[in-house]
């Protein structure tokens, strides 16, 4: 049985402080259940959420992306994702990057599970998806360069954590869900 949980705390005043092509930073004045009162900042972004995609060209392996990490100024190696655009669904939205950034299409989609990042200070969600029975397709995409792709063997996890250009949080934590899943689905056991 979860644990009972105070009231929400009461929000005393709201401001947007800044604003840019894709976020909003919000302060916000809040009074907890106690009394206590707080001013917090959170970035906002996009209320659509945004996608993830684990993309197995077979069963054992997947795709993985070299992108430029502005907020490293270096390259980083990691899952290819993106922003759902307005009137897509999380499928197509997976479907549409997978095709920007890897120039491959999937037949199979399904959802996995879903992410936040930095909650005390974002209202970012990532959909992960799991996409299998891959087809060659590229759609022209928002990446100012052509993006390299890498095959990795799912159950080689620990190579790649080695690696000092492998280190986002939100592809590691997919990978692990991923590996879980099909271990699941070959064992023909209940995965979650």
């Amino acid at each position: 049985m979860p644990p009972m949980l105070p009231p929400k705390p009461t929000v005393l005043n709201r401001e947007e402080v800044a604003h840019s092509r894709l976020f909003t930073i919000e302060q916000l004045d809040l009074r907890f259940s106690n009394g206590a009162e707080r001013r917090f900042e959170r970035l906002k972004g996009t209320s659509r959420g945004a996608v993830m995609i684990v993309a197995m060209p077979d069963p054992e392996h997947v795709l993985l992306i070299h992108e430029y990490a502005a907020g490293f100024d270096n390259y980083a190696l990691t899952l290819p994702k993106g922003v759902v655009d307005p009137g897509e669904d999380i499928i197509t939205a997976a479907n549409r990057e997978l095709m920007e950034e890897c120039g491959m299409g999937a037949h199979t989609i399904e959802p996995l599970i879903e992410f936040s990042l930095a909650p005390n200070y974002m209202n970012h969600r990532m959909h992960v998806l799991l996409a299998s029975d891959l087809y060659e397709k590229r759609l022209p995409g928002d990446e100012p360069e052509p993006l390299v792709v890498e095959t990795h063997a799912i159950d080689d996890l620990a190579a790649l954590l080695v690696r000092e250009d492998f280190h986002e949080a939100r592809a590691i934590a997919a990978l692990f869900v991923a590996r879980e899943r099909i271990k699941a689905t070959q064992d023909g056991t209940q995965w979650w």
